[in-house]
């Protein structure tokens, strides 16, 4: 959902698309270009490659790694998409937990599931909170793990002082509707290896090195040049939206982390967050009410909360038929309590401190 705050913001991105409307060349092209020069420049990566949404982000980097039977450590609490297109891709997602703090996959459960088939790793920036990149990227070469770096939730989060997108081997973007940046659906796949760069233009296009010659398998996940040039408006706004979110963010890391029972997603040591979500777990004890009843008060109050994720992906009905039964504790008591409340830039201070005021008013409630 598009915030309206965000829609008033949005006379350049409207002009822009009207352009390339008149302009009659409307599937990926000169626009798709200009937006992935743009975009690879922002991040520090080499190259930048659209696609059709980031589940097709996802699909097509696995797809240019993976082999059938290949196993890939994903951590479960995160979106399906991250798991759901290692099978598409004939691969085979082995669930990780999770730090119970950061929310970020837990490498020492990753190390003891790696076996001989093990491929791949895909880190997720959750919620825009960079993941150790420094040790992600050790564990990775002990182990000769590919990386793909699920930054869905995350344009404009910092590692070191350098953006996410511009480490090895593919990083992943979405521009869904609730993303900090969007251009309605579009994705983006940035790397620094060439030959990866060149797979993965042909196989979002049918596998198409040629017009009608087909090297490879490959699908039509195209970008359109209309949401290319929204894209290239988005990204001028980005370092001005993050900036309020950041403020946001930080009014309620200090006043929230003061009320028991409630404690909010700690930050990656060197990192920069991106607050695509802002999330909280909600201690039933400490604070007096569950996650639910939390939601449900704060509704009452005006404020719409989220619920970011209600289930492990280990647990959805279409992996019942794993081997053995999983138990990934961090992340089931993460699902059962974690409660996202709006940290957005269309906010104003008032609305944060509303928020700040309701959280306490439900706690003296109960």
């Amino acid at each position: 959902m598009i915030h309206m705050a965000e829609i008033k913001l949005m006379e350049r991105e409207i002009e822009a698309a009207v352009r390339v409307l008149r302009s009659g060349e409307l599937r990926q092209g000169k626009e798709c270009e200009r937006f992935e020069a743009e975009f690879a420049e922002k991040v520090g990566s080499r190259y930048a490659v659209t696609c059709a949404n980031g589940t097709a982000a996802l699909h097509l980097s696995y797809m240019t790694i993976l082999e059938p039977g290949d196993e890939v450590l994903v951590p479960s609490f995160t979106f399906f998409a991250t798991c759901s297109m290692v099978v598409m891709a004939q691969g085979k997602p082995v669930f990780c937990d999770i730090d119970p703090e950061t929310f970020l996959i837990d490498l020492k459960d990753a190390e003891k599931k790696i076996t001989s088939k093990t491929r791949a790793i895909v880190p997720v920036h959750l919620f825009g909170n960079p993941c150790d990149i420094d040790r992600i990227v050790t564990f990775a070469k002990k182990h000769n793990l590919k990386i793909v770096w699920d930054a869905a939730q995350a344009h404009g989060a910092t590692y070191k002082g350098k953006d996410v997108g511009a480490f090895d081997e593919l990083v992943c973007y979405s521009f869904y509707p609730s993303k900090n940046m969007f251009v309605g659906e579009g994705g983006m796949i940035c790397t620094n290896d060439t030959q990866l760069y060149e797979k993965l233009r042909y196989m979002r296009t049918h596998g198409q090195t040629g017009k009608y010659y087909h090297t490879m398998w490959g699908l039509n996940y195209r970008m359109t040049d209309v949401e290319a040039a929204i894209g290239k408006e988005q990204l001028k706004r980005l370092d001005e939206m993050l900036s309020v979110r950041r403020r946001n963010a930080e009014f309620l890391n200090k006043r929230l982390a003061a009320i028991p029972g409630i404690r909010p997603q700690k930050v990656t040591s060197y990192g920069e967050h991106a607050w695509h979500q802002y999330s909280v777990i909600v201690n039933k004890e400490e604070f007096g009410c569950s996650r639910d009843a939390l939601s449900k008060q704060l509704g009452e109050k005006g404020i719409v909360t989220a619920v970011h994720y209600p289930k492990g992906v280990h647990q959805q009905p279409v992996f019942k038929e794993q081997d053995e039964k999983i138990s990934l504790p961090n992340t089931e008591y993460a699902a059962e309590n974690i409660l996202s409340v709006p940290v957005h830039h269309g906010l104003s201070q008032s609305d944060i401190e509303r928020i700040v005021e309701a959280i306490h008013e439900v706690r003296q409630e109960f």
